[in-house]
């Protein structure tokens, strides 16, 4: 079924005539979520079809497509190896404790050679260490999960002037780059300080594409000093939206963009009248571990 959409009410926004919606895909599936449901669906089956028993992939010790795909191999009659970055503590956090209990094969190597994934000598030594395997990029980013995200934008069926989605590695926006067509305007929030990299990423995984997409762009201001940082305004901002709007946001990655689309409402970056939509890309797995290594900071 659609994800549904969901109205945000505030003054500010009725002020402005501005209607933000949230596409829930935190809802699409219990432990599947989000984008990496998304991500995963066309992989899996393209791994079918290919009759590979086995995924692999890559991620780091909290990675919520580490999660996924763990809990989609279990669904789906995988096994499932995750090359983690880093290495292996004990207790395992939530989210490793999760994987393996699903029947993942967690593997952990030191971040210079983590650094070597996607280079075809590392990947055939793999192949030599645990035999055939079907690869799925870390954060499942490839052209069949780039399918998979365009179906995002399928789904909505009102009229919008911007599309706004947190970025990670960037299949997930040029998802919404494809689907919507040049007819809307796209922003990515990267949840990595010094996210014009990711603008390259981007381009990679349009390169086999006729049309020229012009309508994307990147927010760099919000990643709150990099990738898994934050600052207590952040905090307040995630635990007050689920107080008043009863959505769950995360600080990684959906509770950035959301704070970069408010402040960016506040500023007047949008103009009146316009429509926003705002993909709540899931990862909410990730909370619990946050707060033990944080303190019981956000609110769930």
């Amino acid at each position: 079924m659609p994800t549904p959409l969901q109205p945000i009410l505030e003054d500010f926004l009725k002020d402005r005539n501005i209607s933000l919606f949230i596409k829930r895909e935190d809802l699409n599936h219990p432990t599947i979520q989000g984008n990496k449901f998304r991500k995963l669906k066309y992989n899996l089956a393209e791994a079918k079809t290919e009759n590979q028993t086995t995924l692999l992939t890559f991620g780091g010790a909290f990675s919520n497509h580490i999660y996924a795909t763990a809990a989609a191999g279990a669904a789906f009659d995988f096994k499932t190896i995750g090359i983690i970055r880093g290495e292996r503590i004990e207790p395992l956090n939530d989210t490793l404790q999760f994987a393996e209990a699903n029947g993942m094969e967690l593997h952990f190597i030191n971040r210079s050679d983590y650094k070597r994934k996607n280079q075809v000598d590392f990947i055939k030594n793999l192949k030599d260490k645990f035999g055939d395997f079907y690869l799925i990029p870390e954060g499942g980013s490839n052209e069949l999960a780039v399918k998979g995200c365009t179906e995002i934008v399928d789904e909505i069926e009102m009229k919008y002037d911007y599309l706004c989605s947190p970025i990670g590695t960037g299949g997930t926006i040029t998802g919404l780059i494809k689907g919507t067509k040049n007819t809307s305007q796209i922003l990515g929030f990267p949840a990595l300080k010094g996210g014009d990299f990711l603008i390259d990423d981007i381009n990679e995984l349009l390169k086999n594409e006729k049309a020229i997409y012009t309508n994307w762009e990147l927010i760099t201001d919000y990643h709150f000093g990099g990738y898994a940082k934050f600052k207590p305004e952040l905090i307040e901002f995630i635990n007050n939206f689920k107080t008043k709007h009863l959505i769950q946001l995360e600080p990684i990655y959906t509770g950035k963009m959301l704070f970069g689309i408010y402040d960016l409402i506040q500023k007047d970056y949008f103009p009146n009248h316009s429509t926003i939509i705002a993909i709540h890309t899931g990862g909410l797995q990730g909370i619990v571990g946050f707060n033990k290594r944080f303190g019981e900071l956000i609110n769930c």
